[in-house]
C-alpha cells in the first residue's frame, strides 16, 4: 500500500482483512492528491456499485417476510413496467419490437438478467450511441454512471423506465446495473417506505452501521476522499468532477439502489460478517442460512458468464453479486463479493473465513494491478 502510494497510483488507500475476530485494518496516504487529511479507519467512501449486495439482502429479508416473491412479475409492484416490450435486437429503432416471452421477475432483477443493462458491441465499445443508449440518456435515467445522479423521483423514473422497450428477452442475458436500480424502486414500493428508511430499518441499525447510508451528516463529510481515474485522452490520473460535498449531506432525490450508499471499512465489514456467518449477527439471526446461500450461489450458464465479458471476467453471478466458479488468480471458487467502481472492493472466502475490503476513490484500482496484488496479499495475513 505504502509503495502504490508513493508513486501516485492513489493519494491513499484502507484495506481491512479479517478471520474470525482477528481484524487488521492498514491506512496510508491522504484523502487528496495535494491534501493534508489522513485516511483514517473511519473515513467514508463513495462505495458505489458495493451498494448492490446490500440490497440484495434487504430483498431476501422481505422475501422472508412474504413482502414480496422471487418468482412474482415485478409489474405486480411497478404497473408502469407492464408494458414493456422487447428490442428486435440491441440495434434497432425503439419502434422495431418484439413481445417478451415472459414477465420479468423479482429474481430477474437480483440476477442482471431482466433484458436490460449496459450494451457492449462488438467492437467492446461500452454504451455505444444505440437509439435505446441515447434514450435512457435523453430521458435522465443515469442508468450507467454513479454521478451526476439523475434528478427525477422514484415515480417519474421508474415511469420513463416504463416507456423503452427491453434490450434482449426476460431470463437470456446478464447485463450490468440496471437490475438493481429498478430494485429500488421495487423495494420501496413493496415495503411502503423509503429505500433509505428500509436498508437503515432492516440492516443498517441491526448491525450497528452507523455510517453507511444515502447521505451523511455534515460534520462526517469533512474526510470525504476525492475521486480520481485516468483520462482516456491523456493517459494522466486526474481528479474528476462530480457531485459537490454537500449533496451527501441530504437525502437524494433518487436513492440509487445499485450505486447509491457511502459506507467505512468497520460498517462494510459488519455486512461482510453477516454473511461470512451464515446470517447471523450477534446470535440474532436476520437472514436464513438459505437466503445466504442463494445470495451467494452462482445462478448464471457458462454461455451467460462467458457473454459478461469483463464486468464478469469468469466469475458467476449469485444476487447483487459476482461468485467465483473456477481458480483464478486470486484463489479459488466459492468466493463472493463485488467491487464499486469509483475505486473499492470486497470479497469473502467462505474456505479460508477470510473477509478483505479496500477502499480508495480512484478508480484504477480495479485494472492497475493493485486489486490482484492486494487480495492475494490478503490470503497471507
Amino acid at each position: 500500500m505504502a509503495a502504490r502510494v508513493e508513486r501516485g497510483d492513489f493519494p491513499g488507500l484502507v484495506t481491512l482483512v479479517a478471520r474470525g475476530d482477528d481484524v487488521r485494518v492498514e491506512t496510508a496516504g491522504v484523502t487528496e492528491f495535494g491534501g493534508d487529511v489522513p485516511m483514517r479507519r473511519d473515513t467514508p467512501f463513495r462505495i458505489t456499485s458495493m451498494t448492490k449486495p446490500v440490497l440484495a439482502a434487504v430483498t431476501m429479508m422481505l422475501a422472508e417476510d412474504d413482502v414480496l416473491d422471487l418468482e412474482q412479475p415485478v409489474a405486480h409492484f411497478l404497473p408502469e413496467l407492464a408494458g414493456q416490450q422487447v428490442l428486435a435486437r440491441p440495434d434497432a429503432p425503439l419502434d422495431e419490437t418484439v413481445r417478451p416471452e415472459r414477465p420479468v421477475t423479482v429474481e430477474d432483477l437480483l440476477t442482471f438478467t431482466l433484458g436490460f443493462g449496459f450494451v457492449v458491441d462488438a467492437e467492446g465499445e461500452f454504451n455505444p450511441p444505440y437509439p435505446i443508449v441515447r434514450a435512457w440518456r435523453e430521458l435522465d435515467l443515469q442508468l450507467a454512471e454513479p454521478e451526476p445522479r439523475t434528478r427525477l423521483g422514484p415515480d417519474e423514473w421508474i415511469r420513463r423506465f416504463g416507456s423503452l422497450p427491453l434490450i434482449h428477452q426476460p431470463g437470456e442475458k446478464w447485463m450490468y446495473n440496471a437490475g438493481t436500480t429498478v430494485l429500488g424502486v421495487l423495494l420501496a414500493r413493496a415495503s411502503g417506505s423509503s429505500l433509505g428508511d428500509l436498508l437503515h430499518e432492516r440492516l443498517f441499525a441491526p448491525l450497528g452501521m452507523g455510517d453507511t447510508g444515502f447521505w451523511l451528516p455534515a460534520e462526517r463529510l469533512t474526510g470525504l476522499p476525492a475521486h480520481y481515474q485516468t483520462d482516456g485522452a491523456t493517459g494522466r490520473l486526474s481528479r474528476s468532477e462530480i457531485e459537490p460535498l454537500d449533496v451527501w449531506s441530504r437525502p437524494p432525490v433518487f436513492p440509487n439502489g445499485s450505486a447509491g450508499l457511502l459506507s467505512t471499512a468497520d460498517d462494510y465489514l459488519a455486512f461482510a460478517r453477516l454473511l461470512l456467518d451464515g446470517g447471523v449477527h450477534g446470535g440474532t439471526r436476520l437472514l436464513s442460512e438459505k437466503s445466504v446461500a442463494a445470495m451467494t450461489t452462482n445462478h448464471l450458464t457458462d454461455e451467460q458468464i462467458a457473454a459478461g465479458g469483463v464486468f464478469l471476467d469468469g466469475s458467476g453471478w449469485g444476487y447483487g453479486m459476482a461468485v467465483t466458479v473456477a481458480d483464478d488468480e486470486v484463489g479459488g471458487p466459492g468466493r463472493y463479493g463485488w467491487a464499486g467502481g469509483f475505486g473499492t472492493d470486497w470479497f469473502n472466502d467462505p474456505r479460508e473465513g477470510l473477509i478483505f475490503i479496500v477502499l480508495s476513490q480512484v478508480s484504477d484500482l480495479l485494472w492497475n494491478g493493485a486489486l490482484p496484488e492486494l487480495s492475494k496479499l490478503a490470503y497471507a495475513k
